[in-house]
């Protein structure tokens, strides 16, 4: 025991000493200090961290091992501020009335480090735990990724402005009157801040996605709490705000598709051909040219089907499928120009509408012999109609007087009902003719 409290007796002696020294020598020790824990934290904690990160597969942590060191770097510095000031001055009231900011530091500190650990690490639960389809948009929903962050700020806050004697509850309170006339001067900016929440739970589109609205098409380059930016076809940025998005209908060419291929598109050609041309010909030379394109994917397979008889021309459409949606105009462009090319020399002919001039002497005499005797006929059948149709109303009347009798036996009575809706049948078909 004596050892013991030799010990603590020259351990308590050093502390005395070190307490009597200059401040001015004071703080340059504690500056000393301060480096050499950094650099301890740094080669013993941080870098051997940094390399285990490194050489797993995972993606998350590599990007969560930069900002949390960071984090506690700042923590390190501040803890080492703290102890100088405590050791520096002898006044403990100064102390005391420090201690709670510092207090409110660490937490604000550790705050950072959780809602920053939350905005990695969320996306990667919510993937791994998403089944994807063609036509689920990938990556996490970041609405949960905010709704979290926001709260762990908002009980970081809390505690923190507890610590130094701020009421947060209190200072909303005061500004709920004037948060409410702000509200109504930018109404239009909240209801777009609100739908980029709706968007962000719905999820219609995500970045690199070709959309179309209100005949705005184009590729989506950024999304924003205010509004979303589209790419056109002519290298224009268009701004859509997001009352606009979510009120509008929306075209995303890139979720469409089926089988798992959200990308994949389905392109549709129309050739007419002369109706001297045999069907199967033009279907498997069709055929053969959409199985030769380098665009057209195997699965679903192209079909040709007959779709039309035109005045002119019978209509062939072929269904092929692109795996992706950015080669479609090159593979509708493939397509055409190797059908034409490919008709001519299978001596295919496709039609087009030209104009006859037909000469009085192409109606013979016995087509208008032919055609007048129609005619009558069709006089003659329109007036037996007519007649018809007055007889039936006529009918009708007298039915109705009779049915007027109120000595009318029930057995009478009901045989002139059936006939009296015939006959009004009669007379509405007549009338429909």
């Amino acid at each position: 025991m004596s050892a013991i409290d030799d010990f603590m007796d020259t351990v308590s002696d050093q502390i005395d000493t070190a307490n009597d020294l200059n401040p001015l020598i004071k703080f340059g020790l504690s500056i000393i200090f301060t480096l050499i824990g950094y650099y301890i934290v740094k080669y013993s904690i941080v870098r051997p961290w940094g390399r285990v990160v490194m050489s797993t597969d995972t993606a998350w942590d590599d990007k969560l091992h930069r900002p949390i060191a960071n984090r506690a770097y700042f923590f390190l510095f501040v803890g080492a501020a703290q102890l100088t000031a405590l050791w520096v001055s002898d006044q403990a009231e100064f102390n005391d009335s420090i201690a709670p900011y510092f207090s409110a530091i660490y937490i604000l500190t550790a705050t950072s480090i959780a809602s920053v650990s939350i905005k990695h690490i969320i996306p990667m639960v919510m993937d791994r735990f998403t089944e994807k389809s063609s036509v689920t948009v990938s990556g996490s929903n970041p609405l949960i990724t905010f709704t979290l962050r926001f709260a762990i700020w908002f009980g970081g806050l809390y505690l923190a402005l507890t610590e130094v004697g701020v009421e947060l509850f209190g200072v909303l309170a005061s500004l709920a009157v004037f948060s409410l006339i702000i509200g109504l001067a930018i109404q239009q900016t909240l209801g777009n801040i609100v739908n980029s929440f709706l968007l962000a739970i719905d999820r219609p589109f995500e970045i690199g996605d070709r959309i179309e609205v209100d005949g705005t098409w184009g590729s989506v380059v950024g999304t924003g709490i205010l509004s979303t930016k589209v790419l056109d076809r002519d290298e224009r940025l268009v701004v859509i705000p997001n009352n606009t998005l979510v009120q509008s209908t929306i075209i995303n060419h890139a979720r469409g598709g089926g089988d798992g291929m959200a990308r994949r598109i389905s392109i549709v050609i129309d050739v007419g051909v002369d109706y001297r041309e045999n069907t199967e010909h033009v279907k498997l030379t069709m055929l053969n040219i959409a199985r030769e394109c380098e665009y057209i994917i195997d699965e679903p397979k192209p079909q040709v089907l007959m779709v039309e008889l035109g005045d002119f021309a019978k209509i062939y459409r072929l269904f092929a499928w692109c795996k992706d949606y950015s080669d479609e105009q090159l593979a509708r462009d493939w397509l055409l120009r190797n059908i034409d090319a490919k008709f001519s020399s299978e001596g295919i002919n496709i039609p087009y509408p030209t104009s006859v001039e037909l000469s009085e002497s192409v109606y013979t005499q016995a087509a208008a012999t032919k055609q007048r005797a129609a005619t009558r006929q069709m006089v003659k059948e329109r007036q037996d109609l007519a007649d018809e149709r007055e007889a039936a109303k006529a009918s009708l009347e007298k039915i109705n007087e009779k049915l007027k009798d109120v000595n009318l036996d029930k057995k009478a009575k009901s045989e002139l009902e059936d006939e009296a809706r015939r006959l009004e049948t009669v007379i509405n078909m007549f009338d429909g003719a």
